[in-house]
């Protein structure tokens, strides 16, 4: 019986086997070696917080880290439509699914992602970004979460209005107002050697633009020489602002 020749046979070769095998043990054992937990997805447990207008970062990386270049990687917010903020897939950004929102403000290091950085940068906060964000590779199937706070802190200059009362009570008293916060801000009033007095609750109202103006009133003696300082403080993005005056018929 004539030999077949050369490549005449329709088995594959014995190293054409080991070859195959060699592929789907590697294969096994990356995937054993992923899906074992060994790698994570990891952010930080406390929120970003930005004030609105700031270009900010969303951190999340694999640990241990690994060129996450060839990896997909899918940031989302769970409560929009389309979820997808930034999906970065065979080396580049698929737009397709992105929410409008976003468009233009998001991206990812190429050079931190080899090293294992999947972190977002988000370009000029607004306050309808802050949520909870999810950061996911679907390859690993792992998955963590970062929260982003989003404040408004006023530009503008704290006002002071002084308004006597009457001559006989010896007082007079002092309101202080500040606009364009979000959310609402907390307001102090301080001696000059920095004594909080006591003041009536400060009063907020919101506008139109979803912004508070808060207003606040403190008595103060009229007879003491002293400096007063209205305070507005903003703890979610640790802002503050403040104005200072003497005391009515001081100097």
């Amino acid at each position: 019986m004539p030999r077949l020749k050369d490549g005449g046979s329709s088995k594959p070769g014995l190293g054409a086997v080991y070859s195959l095998v060699f592929h789907h043990t590697v294969v096994f054992l990356f995937l054993t070696h992923h899906c074992g937990g060994q790698v994570q997805v990891l952010s930080p447990s406390q929120p970003v917080v930005a004030t609105a207008g700031d270009d900010i970062i969303l951190p999340c990386h694999l640990e241990p880290a690994m060129d996450a270049s060839d990896q997909t990687v899918e940031w989302t917010r769970p409560d929009l439509n389309p979820r997808f903020v930034h999906v970065w897939r065979d080396g580049v950004e698929l737009k397709t699914k992105k929410h409008p929102s976003y468009v233009g403000r998001t991206s990812l290091s190429t050079d931190k992602l080899k090293h294992g950085d999947i972190s977002l940068r988000l370009q000029e906060v607004e306050r309808s970004d802050e949520g909870t964000y999810r950061c996911f590779v679907p390859t690993l199937n792992r998955e963590s979460s970062v929260e982003l706070v989003v404040g408004a802190a006023s530009s503008l200059i704290v006002s002071l209005t002084r308004t006597e009362n009457d001559e006989d009570s010896g007082g007079a008293v002092l309101q202080c107002e500040s606009k364009g916060w979000y959310p609402k801000p907390e307001v102090f009033w301080l001696d000059s050697e920095g004594n909080l007095l006591p003041a009536g609750p400060a009063e907020a109202v919101r506008g139109p633009d979803g912004l508070y103006t808060v207003s606040s009133r403190v008595t103060v003696e009229k007879r003491h020489n002293n400096t007063f300082t209205c305070r507005v403080h903003h703890k979610n993005i640790n802002q503050t602002t403040e104005t200072h005056i003497p005391a009515p018929g001081g100097k």
